[in-house]
């Protein structure tokens, strides 16, 4: 089977602008994505996904649940994404299919289609102000929202004071970063190793060697 690449792994280390850099960012590749639909008042899908994550579900909009299994991210009142550990996730993905057979339940493994990039320093809500209409300022610590950026959508998750984790598409990612790399050109930007720019809610699903510079993912 064919190796698979972060999709900013081609993007040199260091400084992305002139400018003395005020923002850091990191590519955060080595996750599984599980996509979970189903609804919150059926009891035997709520259970079932509770057994297999160590805790029900969030049913409160934008919230993030940190779970035995990782982090469920809020999408929709029928959809949740979890963000696992790269090596948990086939367990994760057959644990799920098993505890919903015979639920009007879907659980898809998206691992290849998204991507996470870590952004922080003191100037991360300005940037975020160039890139998206929604006020992000407003988000609590701790919770996401899904909100569009020019032509693409990104998941933002507001992990802590100093920073946040923007979740998205690996087809975008290039965009994406152009967009960053832009609007970021005022306070200057650095792209560093994860473990140089870690996330608080991200950082502890990621594998060693995705700490350590070693950008790709099996």
């Amino acid at each position: 089977m064919p190796e698979l690449r972060s999709p900013l792994a081609h993007l040199p280390l260091g400084p992305a602008t002139r400018e003395p850099a005020a923002l850091t960012a990191a590519e955060l590749p080595d996750l599984g994505y599980l996509v979970l639909r189903g609804r919150q008042d059926d009891a035997a899908f709520m259970a079932a996904t509770a057994a297999v994550l160590g805790a029900p579900l969030p049913v409160r909009p934008r919230s993030v649940l940190r779970c035995a299994a990782g982090v469920v991210l809020w999408q929709s009142p029928d959809e949740w994404w979890l963000l696992c550990a790269r090596d948990q996730r086939d367990r994760l993905l057959q644990g799920l299919q098993t505890a919903l057979a015979g639920c009007f339940a879907q659980v898809a493994d998206n691992s290849g289609g998204f991507t996470s990039l870590r952004v922080s320093g003191l100037p991360h809500l300005q940037l975020l102000r160039h890139l998206t209409p929604y006020d992000v300022e407003a988000l609590p610590h701790g919770d996401c929202v899904s909100t569009v950026v020019s032509k693409a959508s990104m998941t933002i998750l507001r992990s802590d004071p100093a920073g946040v984790a923007l979740v998205f598409r690996r087809s975008f990612a290039d965009y994406l970063w152009r967009l960053v790399e832009r609007s970021a050109r005022p306070y200057g930007l650095r792209l560093v190793e994860a473990r140089q720019c870690p996330d608080t809610v991200l950082s502890p699903l990621l594998s060693a060697s995705a700490q350590h510079g070693q950008r790709k993912a099996a």
